[in-house]
């Protein structure tokens, strides 16, 4: 069988990938605590790691996320953002392996007004997106068969992200205040990692002849606000919140200012993932609709 290593373990996304590859081949799932040791932050890590699982396919699911405190720590961000994954296309172009890498929508600039393509220019606000396009940048750069693969506002039942904030915000509140000038399509993880084993499978793990960018998202579009109170009202009707939860209140994003600009349109065209791999993900609201059907009451690896 063929060995695809695994960038991360316990993220959302790389928890949701564990399982999702699985059928594909044996996986060996990396992170700082394993044996091999893998830190993106720590390049000589990379490589050694690389070189001792001497994979048939990489997958890099691990990231530096925390967008506001990347304004100040912008070395940490471009040493796990930027140069990681310039390392891994290099590994993997000199074992004649492939590498899958997830980008972001704040690679864009947010200016346009319709759904941006993989081909549009570029143009980060932030610190964050600056380090994710450098590391596009090396990944094409180093000539390995690769996927970069772009989503947006990516939530699930692990790890930090919007949605669970927002089930505890709702139960804690009276009101809660979200941005309502700032358009996205709302992602579940799994519907991520799902797409990216449909993708392997139809070409037979090989990503030579399909070497490109790819936008993957859910279909739809919201502003935050949208998708804050779309989760109370599903919420409410599964009874993961009560009738009484807090209620959303729309303000603009300089109503809430933060260390980090955010595109306040990035919105990503699907169409070129459809169109090469047969590939189409439901409309948000309908993936937001799964995710809940499966909440616990305290996930798995939740932290608070």
């Amino acid at each position: 069988m063929p060995t695809v290593l695994l960038i991360g373990r316990e993220g959302q996304l790389a928890f949701e990938l564990r399982r999702c590859l699985r059928p594909l081949g044996q996986v060996i799932a990396l992170d700082r605590r394993t044996e091999p040791a893998i830190d993106l932050a720590d390049g000589h890590t990379v490589a050694r790691a690389v070189r001792q699982v001497r994979p048939d396919l990489i997958v890099n699911a691990a990231a530096y996320t925390a967008v506001d405190r990347a304004e100040s720590e912008p070395d940490l961000a471009y040493r796990v953002n930027a140069i990681a994954p310039g390392l891994l296309a290099e590994e993997a172009k000199r074992l004649g392996a492939g590498l899958i890498h997830y980008s972001t929508d704040y690679v864009f600039a947010g200016d346009r007004d319709r759904p941006y393509r993989e081909d549009d220019p570029t143009g980060p606000c932030s610190v964050y997106g600056c380090s994710k396009l450098a590391g596009e940048e090396a990944i094409r750069a180093s000539g390995a068969d690769h996927w970069i693969l772009r989503t947006a506002w990516v939530y699930g039942h692990r790890g930090k992200n919007f949605l669970k904030t927002m089930l505890r915000l709702l139960q804690e509140r009276e009101s809660v205040r979200v941005v309502a000038d700032q358009r996205g399509a709302p992602t579940w993880s799994r519907m991520i990692a799902a797409a990216t084993a449909l993708m392997l499978a139809r070409t037979r793990l090989t990503l030579r002849g399909t070497t490109g960018t790819y936008h993957l998202t859910c279909r739809g579009q919201t502003t935050w606000h949208g998708f804050a109170c779309e989760i109370r009202r599903q919420a409410i009707a599964l009874g993961i919140l009560p009738e009484n939860a807090a209620r959303v209140q729309a303000i603009a994003t300089q109503d809430y200012p933060t260390p980090a600009r955010r595109p306040p349109y990035s919105v990503l065209d699907t169409a070129r993932v459809e169109e090469v791999f047969g590939v189409c993900l439901p409309e948000w609201q309908e993936a937001l609709a799964l995710c809940l059907e499966e909440w616990p009451t305290r996930p798995p690896g939740d932290e608070g």
